[in-house]
């Protein structure tokens, strides 16, 4: 049996500050038609948000499609190797029972640089302001300076501007 980095490729191996391996995925890369069909997805029943897990933590980059076809979602998991599925509370006995795609962070970042060129609509623009400035000011500690804080409350003003 293959162990470490090389075992599965779609696995990211680091070492953290005790020395422990921990596991991520990385998103896989997409055809063409794929990232076009995922965009298409995104652009119809999906979202590109800045959201929080706790009222205290600071926002992070999500990427979600509902649908009532699991299938379909599965489609989306399997082709970027990322992100989970979880079932949507039903409201009333006769709606249909729903489901959520979400994929967060890093992951989310990967998949949207592959899927950017075929959004169409508002999220459009979200994903390349998305795509100019998250990185810069989401530092992988969490430690901001003054001055990223500034500019990420801006950046996150500005995103939430950006509605259809």
């Amino acid at each position: 049996m293959v162990r470490g980095p090389f075992a599965c490729p779609h696995l990211a191996v680091s070492r953290s500050q005790g020395g422990d391996v921990n596991r991520y995925k990385k998103t896989r890369t997409l055809s063409r038609e794929d990232a076009a069909y995922i965009a298409g997805l995104i652009d119809g029943e999906g979202t590109i948000a800045l959201s929080r897990k706790h009222r205290q933590d600071n926002r992070q980059l999500a990427i979600s499609i509902a649908n009532t076809e699991t299938a379909l979602l599965e489609f989306v998991r399997n082709a970027t190797g990322v992100g989970k599925i979880t079932r949507k509370r039903i409201a009333h006995p006769e709606h249909t029972p729903s489901m959520t795609y979400v994929v967060t962070n890093r992951q989310a970042l990967a998949l949207l640089s592959q899927i950017a060129p075929y959004l169409r609509s508002y999220k459009a623009r979200r994903a390349d302001l998305v795509l100019e400035h998250y990185l810069r000011l989401t530092p992988r500690n969490g430690r901001y300076s003054t001055q990223q804080h500034i500019e990420r409350e801006r950046f996150i003003d500005e995103f939430q501007h950006i509605r259809p």
